[in-house]
């Protein structure tokens, strides 16, 4: 399984949805009894044991094993409505739901947009255009080429949100979310588009890492956007030491 170190201590994972019940199960075989409580999204609420937060929506499940171990699962498509009768408060169920999620990816002059049900791909669009690199030349010249990059890069956001708005538009009241991935500044600025506006309630907070966007890029985002991000803390297993790379890199999905 891959896995990445965790600030403060632990590791993360990434586990498909279909995957989920089996890899708690391998989990408290390995630790033992498991226990789960529920972490609300808001600041006022409290976490609380599964008949505690019922009826809560919260924003994680937090498995505990009689051994210490802990496996913080955050839940994607936030919030989860609280069932204490279901395992796990019900984070099975949602996780495997199969949901209607549009997906805008922005890279530099590429970009791509498209709309899932589950991992199906329903429409899509991906196009880029010429956006040149950067100089480290100086003086007038340096000036004029900053002029023609930035004009370059409006006209490749403005053809980004053409396409976002043909083809996510067009599925609005069928979205339940909207993923955003690739360059976090080149995509704030496509949804800044007034078009897009009815999509900001929709967009979730998470962000894809992905290259430049192609249409294979755009087909395995489902791994990404559907996968579990769980936080595993397990006192028997020595720290992992931090890698000499970009912290804010997701793990390895597992697919």
């Amino acid at each position: 399984m891959a896995t990445r170190p965790a600030s403060g201590g632990g590791r993360w994972v990434e586990v498909a949805p279909e995957r989920l019940p089996g890899f708690l199960t391998r989990f408290g075989e390995r630790h033992g009894v498991l226990t789960w409580t529920a972490g609300a999204n808001a600041p006022d609420d409290t976490a609380g044991s599964g008949d505690d937060a019922a009826g809560n929506a919260v924003e994680r499940i937090t498995v505990v094993a009689a051994d210490g171990a802990v496996a913080d699962c955050e839940v994607p498509f936030p919030p989860l409505r609280i069932d204490p009768a279901a395992p796990y408060g019900g984070l099975l169920g949602h996780v495997a739901a199969d949901r209607t999620v549009g997906v805008l990816l922005v890279r530099r002059g590429g970009y791509a947009a498209g709309v899932f049900t589950g991992t199906r791909l329903l429409a899509s669009k991906v196009g880029s255009r010429h956006v040149q690199g950067r100089t480290a030349a100086g003086g007038w010249s340096q000036q004029r080429f900053a002029r023609r990059r930035a004009g370059q890069a409006r006209e490749a956001g403005q053809a980004a949100a053409d396409v976002a708005a043909d083809v996510l538009l067009a599925h609005l009241p069928d979205l339940a979310a909207v993923v955003a991935g690739g360059d976090r500044r080149a995509c704030d600025e496509v949804l800044a588009d007034r078009r897009l506006a009815p999509l900001q309630p929709l967009l979730v907070s998470r962000r894809l890492t992905v290259p430049d966007p192609r249409q294979r890029v755009l087909l395995a985002t489902p791994q990404q956007f559907r996968a579990v991000r769980i936080r595993i803390d397990d006192p028997a297993v020595p720290a992992l030491a931090e890698p000499p790379t970009d912290r804010h890199e997701p793990p390895t999905p597992l697919g």
